[in-house]
Order: C-alpha cells, then sequence, then structure tokens
C-alpha cells in the first residue's frame, strides 16, 4: 500500500523549499520503499536543470506527483517504482545514460539536482538508520 498524503501535509510540504523538501522525500522514500515519477503513452517523463542535463523528477508520494501534472507535463501520470528497482535498475541506468534526478520539483521552486550516483549514496546512509 502507497502512502497517502492529506490535505493539509500536501499543502504544508509544498511550501517548503527544496532542501526540506529533499529530506522529507529521503525519510518517506525510506519508510514507504516507493518513489514515483511521471509517464504518458510515450514514456516517462524527462526535465532538464538550468545546465542542460537531462534529469528524471521524482516524487515521495503520488499525491506530490499529481500535484505537478499541470502545463507541460499535464498530460502525464504518476507511476510508482519499488524502491529497489529504483537503487539497482534505476539509477544505475541513468548513471550510464548520464542523466541527473531532479528531486521534487514544483513549478514554484526548483529540485534538488543530483548525480544518480550521489542519489544512491545518500539513500544507502538514510536507510543504514533506519535498521
Amino acid at each position: 500500500m502507497s502512502y497517502e498524503v492529506n490535505d493539509r501535509e500536501l499543502e504544508s510540504v509544498l511550501a517548503l523549499p527544496a532542501a526540506t523538501r529533499f529530506d522529507y522525500f529521503l525519510n518517506r522514500i525510506a519508510d514507504w520503499e516507493e518513489v514515483w515519477s511521471l509517464a504518458d503513452q510515450d514514456g516517462w517523463v524527462l526535465t532538464a536543470d538550468d545546465d542542460g542535463n537531462e534529469c528524471v523528477p521524482v516524487w515521495p508520494a503520488r499525491r506530490f506527483a499529481e500535484a505537478c501534472c499541470l502545463g507541460k507535463w499535464q498530460n502525464n501520470e504518476p507511476q510508482v517504482i519499488s524502491l529497489d528497482d529504483w537503487c539497482e535498475k534505476w539509477l544505475p541506468g541513468m548513471a550510464a545514460d548520464r542523466r541527473r534526478v531532479a528531486v521534487f520539483p514544483l513549478d514554484s521552486d526548483k529540485a534538488v539536482v543530483m548525480r544518480p550516483q550521489e542519489l544512491l549514496k545518500v539513500i544507502d546512509e538514510t536507510l543504514e538508520q533506519y535498521e
């Protein structure tokens, strides 16, 4: 079962700065063992950072991803990725493709953008705290 975000939490978290949303992301994915991104009939959504690097946008729960299905992403649907698949398949694949990860992007505030191997290290450190 996925984490259900209520209206109050949604509003509160969306108002946080990017670095605080990043910490929230880490804790939620460690708790619920899933990551959310967006896809349409053609595949997964990509965005770009300020340097033009392709990035995969991710959120810690469906409701946050849904909140970003506006504008250029209005025809996309949130899709869940298990944390195991994210760490074992997605992050190494993105590193090989020279893509980055945009953690918790919002229209009003930039995401924390990281190299996949850096994010994997931080996820592993977070998970160690839960053991």
